[in-house]
């Protein structure tokens, strides 16, 4: 199906703005097939990685400030973050250029059913449980988007029967003309606004994992959230609600004795290992998503063996009694609350980084309730701080160093607390992604003695 697919493109130029973890394989692919790429980018080309890597292979690469000059590809890939309203871009498609992604390139060719899951929090907790949940009840699951490997490159291995799961991005659906099988939102609040402009481009874009499906689709909404459960209207098919504030007749809910569907007890909370009741939240949204295929078994059997993802209240080691978390997937105060509600005793916070222009104000309160100390690090420290300084929090410091802000954690740590990193702000500062953030944190905290 592959071969099927690039021979669509047979004798024709293609594009590729961003050679990032989205692009790379497909631009690998069609060079193998022969066909012309080339790679656009703002980078100048001494200074761009690979340049030389594909030297001799036919690939163009134009780089530098003038990058989108002269646009004449027959189709152009674009990264996900990078916006399809440029100018030049709007001009380029008016002249016949075919403005794509990897995701909208996927679901238009997939073979087998897709479930997507998009919010403002627990879209990779989400997307894992369903992967796992699937797996456990014996289907076949690719898993992609935000997380896993590059599905449009993996067509030839997809059955009919198999399942694709995938986590997207704002930025991906923000281009997006297709909608999955089976649509998740978990939650909305204020998220990437340095990039959508505002929080009505924000909602709009998740809500394109709604606008294309067909009577037959299905969407799992969290009825909890004043936002998502708005999204309804827009529901063509199934609509499928979750809750942990109200006992649903006819949906997922949760309280202290565990997830319920309906009247019926299907899990109880004791035997859910990851912690956290935003965890409960992705247990009654993932379980909502593939209830039809699944038996009690598989769920409990995920349940008792699921700690939590990478990066997302991750524990790290224990140190002359001072436990240490990595929770750097926590990018925006929503994330972060979820993190600090986790903990019964205050906790020592490491917090800031890249400036997503979303507002900082809740994090006063939160950390006057939850935290015992904070380290600000990063490009939002003193939006941080006016928020802490508004609520009357004055037990921080500001640190210009990621190394420092740890090293200032376990000065002001004694035995029986806890240092999280918990950045509620975007690693871009730093950092190239939230795993390297993460993992820096990890290697730190691992050399400590």
């Amino acid at each position: 199906m592959l071969d099927r697919y690039l021979s669509n493109f047979k004798g024709k130029t293609v594009g590729f703005i961003g050679l990032g973890i989205s692009n790379r394989p497909i631009f690998d692919a069609m060079l193998e097939n022969g066909i012309h790429c080339i790679v656009r980018d703002k980078k100048p080309l001494s200074e761009h990685p690979d340049f030389r890597t594909y030297e001799g292979t036919g690939a163009q690469f134009v780089c530098g400030e003038h990058y989108l000059d002269d646009i004449h590809e027959n189709v152009m890939f674009l990264s996900p973050a990078v916006r399809p309203d440029i100018p030049q871009l709007l001009d380029a498609e008016r002249n016949g250029t075919k403005m794509t992604s990897e995701m909208e390139e996927f679901f238009e060719n997939c073979p087998c059913r897709t479930i997507g899951i998009t919010g403002s929090d627990g879209k990779t907790t989400t997307t894992t449980l369903i992967s796992l949940l699937l797996k456990a009840s014996g289907h076949r699951v690719f898993l992609g988007g935000n997380i896993g490997a590059n599905l449009l490159v993996s067509l030839d291995e997809m059955r009919p029967e198999d399942y694709a799961v995938v986590e997207l991005s704002s930025f991906q659906l923000f281009k997006m003309r297709r909608s999955p099988d089976v649509a998740v939102v978990t939650n909305l609040s204020p998220n990437h606004l340095d990039w959508h402009g505002s929080m009505e481009e924000y909602q709009a874009a998740k809500t394109n994992i709604l606008n294309f499906q067909n009577e037959h689709g299905i969407a799992v909404f969290n009825l909890d959230d004043p936002h998502t459960s708005e999204f309804a209207e827009k529901a063509k098919g199934a609509i499928r609600y979750i809750s942990g504030e109200k006992r649903l007749e006819n949906g997922v809910w949760f309280d202290g004795k565990g997830l319920h569907d309906g009247d019926k007890l299907i899990l109880k909370d004791s035997d859910i290992l990851a912690v956290g009741r935003h965890n409960r939240y992705n247990y009654a949204a993932a379980f909502s998503a593939v209830k039809d295929v699944l038996t009690e078994d598989d769920l409990n059997n995920v349940a008792r063996t699921f700690r939590g993802v990478e990066h997302r209240i991750e524990f790290v080691r224990e140190l002359k009694g001072v436990k240490f978390f990595n929770s750097s997937i926590d990018s925006s105060p929503s994330r972060t609350k979820a993190c600090l509600s986790s903990f019964k005793d205050k906790v020592i916070v490491i917090c800031g980084g890249y400036d997503k222009k979303i507002p900082m104000d809740p994090l006063g309160p939160l950390f006057r309730d939850k935290v015992k100390y904070a380290v600000l690090c990063g490009a939002t420290s003193e939006k941080i701080k006016l928020a802490l300084e508004e609520a009357g929090f004055r037990s921080y410091e500001v640190v210009d160093d990621f190394e420092k802000a740890v090293n200032a954690a376990c000065k002001k740590a004694v035995p029986g607390d806890s240092i999280v990193l918990s950045p509620a702000s975007a690693s871009f500062d730093q950092f190239r992604n939230f795993e390297e953030r993460g993992n820096r944190f990890k290697q730190i905290v691992l050399k400590l003695s």
